[in-house]
């Protein structure tokens, strides 16, 4: 039994990584009770345990007295010279008192010890190694469910993933791998406790700075961050040096860092975004792709009143209100995002804008436009359709129908040349 003892505190050692002293100093802890109960109220009852044999031994400080009146606490002059020659009246000796089958009962006792204080010993250790971890990426294994809670095995010690730190959209799997971040090291009523996260922003941050060198070297700075788990993350980023484009290099070639970082938030939109010290750079980088008409900042509010157009609306604010809700978060302003106003044009007005459109072009004088627009010709376009009879059959036209073509085809170059290719975003 004992060396079955000596095996089992050797396989904790191993297992646990608790020191096999440590577990001895439990194991004669819980002896001593154990000798208590076996021996009786002995004076200064002590145990030892032999590290390579396992052999338990019980010890009591008796008193050596002429007299004895308590054999619990006192010996005889005689029996105390048998073991110390030269022991004297009033001297203290340590004596054993070993009883017989004491180890089987010592066992039980120790066996019991050992998992309380394994599991005292493991909390600590918990504490010990982690508290200097939060903040990193730990790989574990689902181990089981506490109602929404997930426990998560990282090898020596089970973790906590809680309701609060998971991802709506996500549904594990018992036995299945996942990478977290360490969040934080409780201390609970029932002892140090990890807390993981694939939730919270800074799981993002950790997965950059793993991904991007030139993140973990500094030399492109996270300046503002805001995610809603599972949906869409906005990143702001910001190059210490002009020659590092920061975007970029953190969407990497053909986009494969950041498609790295997006399958491993089980494709959750990731928006990486130039930081600006510019409030209306930076809104404006971070409400893309939509255009946006106008801007009225409030700095003493921290708050901006943006104009779209309609048809830009619903592309600004996002699903939800998302991207504008994002937007508010990254920047640490209030964001409002509103129509544009737009009045109906009425015919006459439309036949006026129409017929100064074709005033400006060189050649056609206004009178000319008018009479032009009022024959259906509303634009440039429609003009150069026209072939000549059609403009020398109208009066006020006439023979200047040629040189009024020739104008506008004139025209039509010169804008066409004027062109130039849209950027590429």
């Amino acid at each position: 039994m004992n060396n079955e003892l000596i095996a089992v505190l050797e396989f904790w050692e191993r297992e646990k990584g608790i020191g096999k002293d440590v577990l001895l100093a439990a194991v004669q802890e819980a002896l001593v009770s154990a000798a208590k109960k076996a021996v009786g109220p002995a004076r200064e009852l002590t145990c030892t345990i032999d590290p390579k044999t396992g052999d338990i031994k019980a010890w009591a400080k008796l008193m050596v007295s002429e007299r004895i009146i308590s054999k619990h606490d006192q010996i005889s002059v005689f029996d105390a010279r048998r073991l110390k020659p030269d022991a004297q009246i009033g001297e203290e000796i340590t004596v054993e008192v070993t009883p017989a089958g004491f180890g089987r009962i010592a066992s039980q006792f120790a066996k019991q010890a050992l998992m309380q204080h394994l599991r005292k010993a493991e909390k600590a250790l918990i504490f010990t190694e982690f508290k200097d971890r939060v903040g990193d990426i730990v790989s574990g294994t689902v181990r089981r469910f506490e109602r929404s809670d997930v426990t998560i095995d990282l090898g020596r010690y089970e973790a906590l993933l809680p309701n609060r730190e998971r991802v709506p959209t996500e549904e594990y799997q018992i036995g299945e791998r996942l990478r977290c971040y360490v969040k934080a090291v409780e201390n609970t009523p029932h002892g140090p406790e990890i807390i993981l996260s694939r939730a919270d922003p800074q799981f993002v941050i950790k997965l950059f700075q793993l991904e991007v060198s030139e993140i973990a070297d500094g030399t492109i700075e996270i300046k503002a961050i805001a995610r809603e788990p599972g949906f869409r993350t906005k990143m702001a980023v910001h190059s210490r040096d002009s020659k590092v484009d920061p975007v970029g290099a953190c969407v990497g070639l053909r986009g494969q860092r950041v498609k790295n970082i997006v399958r491993e938030l089980n494709n959750e939109k990731v928006d990486v975004i130039p930081w600006s010290p510019d409030m209306r750079s930076f809104i404006t980088a971070a409400l893309q792709p939509a255009h946006l008409k106008s801007f009225e900042l409030d700095e003493p509010a921290r708050r901006v009143h943006i104009l779209v157009s309609p048809d830009q609306l619903s592309l600004a604010i996002g699903k939800r209100g998302q991207n504008a809700r994002l937007t508010s978060k990254l920047t640490g302003w209030e964001v409002d995002i509103d129509a544009e106003q737009t009045t109906a044009l009425g015919f006459e007005e439309k036949v006026a804008q129409a017929v100064r459109a074709l005033a400006t072009v060189p050649g056609i004088s206004e009178p000319q436009a008018d009479v032009i627009v009022h024959h259906g010709f509303l634009s440039l376009e429609d003009l150069l359709q026209a072939e000549p009879d059609d403009l020398a059959g109208i009066p006020e036209i006439g023979d200047q129908a040629a040189a009024i073509l020739e104008a506008a085809r004139a025209e039509a170059q010169r804008r066409t040349l004027n062109v130039t290719p849209a950027s590429v975003t």
